[in-house]
């Protein structure tokens, strides 16, 4: 039987038996049953780089930086080996993380930054803004502390969701590289996207851009978080690609 038969097969008995709120709690159970710590999120130097105080990068799998004053972001890589897929997961980046999300993402050689959130949600902020107001090198967003700047080149608006093309340059080698932000625009917190027709078009055009591929750097992907509807995202993507 292949893979893609038992999803579907697995999916119809937990449908028919109404199971799902038992499975959810199953895999709730699992996933804090283990013995992964997080001890780097909670040095009293890296807790005000966490949005959340329930939410922390676990120690073995975290995006550590090499450049900068400090090697954390509060960050893990995720790996789905079966389906050959790696992504970055990661919080929606606070005014004073802002430099370390950039030198992830130019670390990590990562073409694409997935956004799944807007920046204010219920009258909270939600995540900081991360790349200029306006387009053009005379508006560039300047990050010393790690050598970085970030030039806002172009933007696309698809109706429920945008791209944006971002170029990064180091100022400490002279190069630059073009970065391409796919803002989903209207997935609400704690809720899930209004047509799944839309979200499939988001998931091909990303797809489409090879941003998701093994030969290049892990996709960024957040929402306020980083748990929710980035999780979302990469579960409906790799499951995909195992059905296929």
């Amino acid at each position: 039987m292949s893979t893609g038969n038992n999803i579907e097969t697995e999916y119809l008995e937990l449908n028919e038996k109404q199971e799902w709120t038992v499975h959810y709690q199953k895999i709730r159970t699992e996933s804090t049953s283990n013995s992964y710590t997080c001890l780097e999120a909670i040095k009293p130097q890296n807790k005000p780089l966490n949005r959340y105080r329930d939410v922390s990068p676990y120690d073995h799998s975290r995006i550590v930086l090499r450049r900068g004053s400090s090697d954390y972001v509060n960050a893990n890589l995720v790996k789905v080996e079966k389906a050959n897929r790696r992504y970055i997961l990661t919080q929606g980046p606070l005014s004073l993380t802002v430099s370390h999300f950039w030198l992830m993402i130019w670390e990590q050689k990562s073409k694409a930054v997935l956004m799944l959130n807007k920046l204010v949600e219920k009258k909270q902020e939600k995540c900081y803004q991360y790349w200029p107001e306006k387009m053009g090198a005379d508006h560039m967003i300047k990050l010393e502390d790690v050598g970085l700047s970030i030039e806002y080149v172009e933007y696309q608006d698809y109706s429920h969701y945008l791209t944006r093309t971002l170029r990064v340059h180091d100022t400490e080698t002279g190069t630059s590289r073009e970065i391409v932000q796919f803002h989903y625009t209207t997935w609400p917190d704690f809720g899930v996207p209004g047509s799944p027709t839309v979200f499939l078009e988001f998931l091909r055009k990303v797809r489409a851009a090879g941003v998701l591929e093994e030969d290049v750097g892990p996709a960024v992907v957040h929402c306020s978080a980083g748990i929710g509807r980035s999780g979302t995202f990469c579960l409906v993507d790799s499951c995909l690609v195992l059905v296929s």
